[in-house]
């Protein structure tokens, strides 16, 4: 069981979950943005997948992400959450999951967008991909 509002985890992330934690009957937009793991990067073939993160710091800084776009947000309404998978994440699983409600989609389109480009940013979580040929590259996060 996650947080709900901003979470890591060690284990597949609950897409359901986090819609319920979000929805609300004042909300006519309900958004989850699934940012999967794909199997190829950069021509290569990407075989496994790792993040790790400075778990206190990471935690609090998408808590802070939540706070902030609810406090800040056009719509009064807006209700988000955000959980990022730590450790091992298999090929074609999420491994961060964006839910966003609020009285209009307008509001839930910016708002999840902006939430994963300051996650992005400004969480400290590091991706290792493991390429076909075995060799591991630590990546940088690139800009959406």
């Amino acid at each position: 069981m996650t947080r709900l509002r901003a979470d890591l985890v060690h284990q597949a992330i609950d897409m359901a979950e986090l819609e319920r934690a979000v929805s609300h009957p004042s909300c006519g937009a309900v958004l989850l943005f699934s940012g999967n793991v794909r199997d190829h990067h950069g021509g290569r073939r990407v075989v496994r997948l790792c993040y790790s993160a400075y778990e206190p710091m990471a935690r609090q800084r998408l808590l802070s992400i939540v706070e902030e776009l609810e406090a800040g947000g056009r719509d009064a309404r807006l209700r988000l959450a955000i959980v990022h998978r730590l450790g091992d994440v298999p090929i074609g699983e999420p491994s961060v999951v964006i839910a966003v409600a609020s009285a209009h989609r307008e509001a839930a389109y910016e708002a999840n967008r902006t939430a994963l480009e300051r996650l992005k940013r400004e969480v400290p979580i590091w991706k290792r991909e493991t390429y076909e040929d075995g060799e591991e590259v630590w990546r940088e996060e690139e800009a959406l």
